[in-house]
């Protein structure tokens, strides 16, 4: 890999753990820890993204090369560089959890490609410091489900991490699927993840919580340098703008999630990015029927902390905690106050443009709310395919009759028939409300359906072909890995030869593991 252009600004610039050592232990005045990957015994590629290895200055040709495999299965180091683990803290479902960190994951290096700077981060590469009772690795399972989500987010334009590549180690990985007393071997994968930097809330909060108030200046002032360099003034009002920027962007990736029905299932202060970019995909999903209380994660199942209705207030929660973090550097609570005020309302202004573009409202009338308010209750009275809905709903022409309409969207619905007849009536109210309101519309429906499908996806990773990639894998079929990959490098696109997967989750995926609900480790 003879253009990769190794940096190393985080290592070289803060205080860093003197011991190399992959010891479990508590790690006092340090931001990272110097570690090593574990070898893996017989790496093996299953796949890789070109797009993301051109990103940061690798070439089609070299993710071929065994150079490409050793390097990013961690059985081989990058010259000239040192991986290490991040230091971090956070709260966790709530509740203060004190030093958390990289647990499983090593960042390799920093890279810079065109100007831009990016991290590359081995996950399921071996044990730290930091990871607790665990070993530090992954499975194969969890692993493709990272790989691909992260890619699928981003061809969805929602801020993320990247995947740039999948390996199996070779080895054979223990792990108890949903912490009922049933662990198993399972294969072994890493999982090579892309980031401008992956310092998370929780990274200043423990500092904060320790008292290392030099080393909190130090960390804020090194983000704002390189991360935020647009940032002026003195330091007070830098460290306020940074605050501001990181809620802003926050901000944006929980409206996106919100748009195309992403429900990250563990929104911990630890797994909140200050670039405002999704990371850490464990027990995710997507709305299969319309409900703002679901969450995949089994350790949330009972009070639905990370339900998808919730991720607009858990992220001001979350912000809340990063304010006060930064509090030390600029004891003034009122303006961090004013930012975390100004967050749900200017959500709330944002979220009402953004549901009505998902209708093909594109004008603001009083009758919006209304509008919005009732489709959000009766999407609820019956199990009603989010995806699907929405993408049909750019079918409807101001003319339809709402027999019509109700024929380009039934599809959507999971329920029986006689089930079905019985919200006819409130769908009809609804059906037409919502015609009338089209009618005020001056784009034509062409242009209209137009500008909703680059709004509403057609296909996201539904769990259930998540799954299917998995068991696929576990029989050494890759196939299925690449076709989904394919698929959703293209989200909003017909794909007419794709269209099996523009479908309601099936039956058997209702309560299947992997399917419905996940734990961590998924």
């Amino acid at each position: 890999m003879k253009n990769i252009k190794i940096k190393n600004r985080f290592t070289a610039e803060l205080p860093a753990d003197p011991v190399l050592t992959n010891e479990v232990r508590q790690v006092k005045n340090t931001l990272f820890s110097y570690v090593n990957p574990v070898k893996p015994s017989n790496p093996k590629l299953i796949h890789a993204s070109k797009e993301v290895a051109e990103l940061v200055g690798i070439s089609k040709d070299e993710i071929q090369s065994e150079e490409f495999l050793n390097a990013f299965s961690g059985k081989e180091i990058l010259p000239e560089t040192q991986p290490y683990a991040m230091c971090y803290a956070g709260h966790q479902f709530g509740n203060w959890a004190g030093q958390l960190g990289d647990g499983r994951a090593i960042n390799l290096t920093e890279v810079e490609n065109n100007g831009q700077f990016y991290t590359l981060q081995l996950k399921g590469a071996g044990k730290t410091p930091y990871s607790r009772t665990a070993d530090g690795l992954a499975v194969l399972r969890s692993s493709i489900r990272e790989y691909l989500c992260a890619e699928a987010m981003h061809y969805l334009g929602v801020p993320t991490t990247r995947s740039l590549s999948l390996a199996l180690s070779g080895d054979q990985v223990l792990r108890d699927v949903l912490y009922n007393g049933n662990p198993a071997y399972e294969n072994g994968a890493i999982v090579c993840r892309v980031a401008p930097s992956f310092i998370r809330f929780g990274s200043y909060e423990m500092l904060t919580s320790r008292n290392e108030l030099k080393n909190l200046k130090q960390f804020v002032e090194f983000t704002i340098q390189h991360y935020f360099p647009d940032t002026k003034g003195e330091p007070k009002e830098q460290y306020l703008q940074f605050f501001q920027k990181v809620a802003d962007t926050t901000r944006e990736m929980i409206l996106h999630w919100q748009r195309v029905g992403f429900v990250h299932g563990v929104m911990n202060t630890d797994n909140m990015s200050i670039h405002g970019i999704t990371i850490d995909y464990g027990p995710y999903g997507w709305l299969e029927n319309y409900d703002p209380n679901w969450t995949p994660n089994t350790t949330d199942s009972q009070n639905r902390r990370y339900r998808f209705g919730n991720q607009p207030q858990v992220a001001q929660w979350n912000l809340f905690q990063l304010a006060n973090a930064l509090y030390p550097l600029i004891n003034e609570a009122a303006p961090l106050e004013k930012i975390l005020d100004s967050f749900m309302t200017e959500f709330e202004s944002d979220y009402k443009i953004m549901f009505l573009s998902k209708l093909g409202i594109f004008t603001s009338s009083e009758a919006d709310d209304k509008i919005i308010k009732g489709l959000e209750e009766i999407l609820q009275l019956s199990e009603t395919d989010m995806t699907i809905f929405f993408r049909n709903l750019s079918q409807i022409k101001k003319e339809d009759s709402v027999e019509q309409v109700f024929e380009k969207i039934e599809n959507a619905f999971y329920i029986p028939d006689e089930i079905k007849e019985k919200i006819l009536e409130a769908w009809q109210k609804w059906f037409t409300v919502y015609l009338k309101r089209l009618s005020t519309e001056s784009l034509s429906d062409e242009e209209r359906s137009e500008k909703m499908n680059k709004i509403n996806p057609k296909y996201v990773l539904r769990n259930y072909m998540a799954q299917l990639a998995i068991d696929a894998a576990d029989k050494e079929d890759y196939t299925l890995v690449d076709e989904l990959f394919q698929l959703l490098k293209n989200p909003y696109d017909e794909q007419p030869k794709s269209e099996k997967w523009f479908a309601k989750r099936p039956d058997w995926a209702r309560t299947k593991v992997g399917c419905s609900m996940l734990s961590c480790s998924s």
